[in-house]
């Protein structure tokens, strides 16, 4: 009988032990629990500011300010604009041709042109 007593003893103790380590686990992950959902608030707190602050970085106004001090840009307008055409140039030989047959009256040769 006395080495049953013994028996659940330990088995007793074991289990007493396995208790307190479960316990001492939960406590702690419910701890790891609750730290990771504040540092999720806080994140979430600084998201909601950062974007505030964006959008009001991103102003047309603020935009324009920097552009004209910083970058010296100014407004377009019709003096101030160049017009390019995707035309490639005449090569200079075909250009004195063309006036050449110009001044004579000729018909000057095109080479593709339009």
């Amino acid at each position: 009988m006395t080495r049953l007593n013994v028996v659940l003893l330990l088995a007793l103790v074991a289990s007493a032990l396995a208790l307190v380590q479960t316990a001492y686990e939960s406590r702690r992950l419910f701890a790891e629990i609750e730290r990771a959902k504040a540092e999720l608030a806080r994140l979430e707190s600084d998201h909601a500011r950062l974007m505030a602050e964006r959008q009001a970085q991103a102003t047309n106004l603020r935009v324009e300010r920097l552009a004209r001090d910083r970058l010296q840009m100014a407004p377009i307008s019709p003096q101030v604009t160049q017009y390019v055409s995707d035309a490639p140039r005449r090569s200079q030989a075909a250009a004195d041709t063309a006036e050449a047959a110009r001044a004579s009256g000729a018909q000057a040769p095109t080479g593709g042109q339009r």
